[in-house]
């Protein structure tokens, strides 16, 4: 017990550290470089504002098909050592990606016009 509270104690302290050292070195950064890149002219409106709310219903399909194929892959190597467990599990997991592409359908994210 006590080496865990030593080890805590010491990594609280070292993380205290580097802080203070950091907010203690960092040099200010001219406003050329914290601004979003515009060609040289200033923001007219906030970066996050330009988008509209049907492209985060375009992500979700994005990330349901990037999903799927980044677990299909390794699954499809493993599928015949596994058995019909794994095959069943990845039908769960399909269908659950189903969901969120139908949530997104709903939405009319499959729209363009």
């Amino acid at each position: 017990m006590f080496a865990v509270l030593s080890l805590l104690v010491v990594t609280c302290v070292l993380i205290a550290t580097m802080y203070g050292a950091a907010q203690l070195l960092r040099s200010p950064l001219p406003m050329a470089s914290v601004l979003p890149y515009e060609s040289g002219v200033l923001p007219s409106q906030h970066a996050a504002s330009r988008y509209h709310a049907r492209w985060y219903t375009v992500t979700i399909l994005f990330l349901a098909f990037d999903m799927e194929m980044i677990f299909m892959y390794p699954w499809a190597v493993v599928v015949a050592q596994m058995g019909a467990g794994a095959v069943i599990e990845m039908f769960g997991f399909l269908a659950v990606l189903l969901v969120g592409v139908l949530y997104a359908w709903r939405e009319g994210a499959l729209r363009w016009t």
